[in-house]
């Protein structure tokens, strides 16, 4: 049965730079939701959206958090649209090991978007709720996918995780403190 395809829901944030106006209620607002418990605190920095920004130019950049990678890119191109200057990191959606961009910052573990799931799930993601000029927007939409595609093994976010604390860390020092932590020390 090679080739079978299966319809899949692909669910979109849009951003469009040209409406964001920096206020950050999107940050705000992911930090709340996914705050534990959930609505608790406001830290930006556990934010899994961030407005890249810079107010002298006028330039406002929503970014949220996508796939973490253990490796820096090597893009360091700069883009001028409609006479905006542009770093590459600046739409890059990756937690990596050049910036500190979505990154639980207590323990450093990389954060994803996850679309605000929850039970019961919200119509929108909170980001795009409490968006005050309608910069972002969200869409689903059907999408065809190669059923093999599919099946291929991602890693879970336990592996995520420790790949990340061994990446700050060191193997040697995590096993040290999984080793304290199975005795009870």
């Amino acid at each position: 049965m090679a080739g079978e395809k299966k319809k899949k829901i692909v669910k979109v944030i849009k951003i469009d730079t040209d409406k964001c106006n920096g206020c950050r209620a999107c940050e705000v607002a992911c930090a709340i939701f996914h705050s534990k418990p959930q609505y608790s605190g406001n830290n930006p920095a556990k934010s899994r959206i961030a407005v890249l920004r810079d107010p002298i130019k006028d330039i406002f950049v929503p970014v949220y958090a996508g796939e973490y990678t253990a490796s820096e890119c090597t893009g360091r191109n700069k883009y001028v649209i409609d006479g905006r200057e542009f770093d590459e990191c600046d739409w890059c959606k990756a937690s990596c090991p050049s910036r500190s961009l979505f990154k639980e910052p207590d323990s450093g573990l990389p954060l994803k978007c996850d679309m605000c799931e929850s039970d019961p799930p919200l119509e929108e993601p909170m980001c795009v709720q409490w968006c005050l000029s309608d910069a972002l927007t969200y869409e689903e939409r059907e999408v065809e996918v190669d059923e093999k595609e599919e099946e291929k093994k991602k890693p879970g976010e336990m592996e995520l995780g420790l790949e990340s604390l061994v990446d700050k860390y060191g193997m040697e020092k995590l096993l040290d403190a999984i080793a304290r932590m199975s005795r009870g020390d």
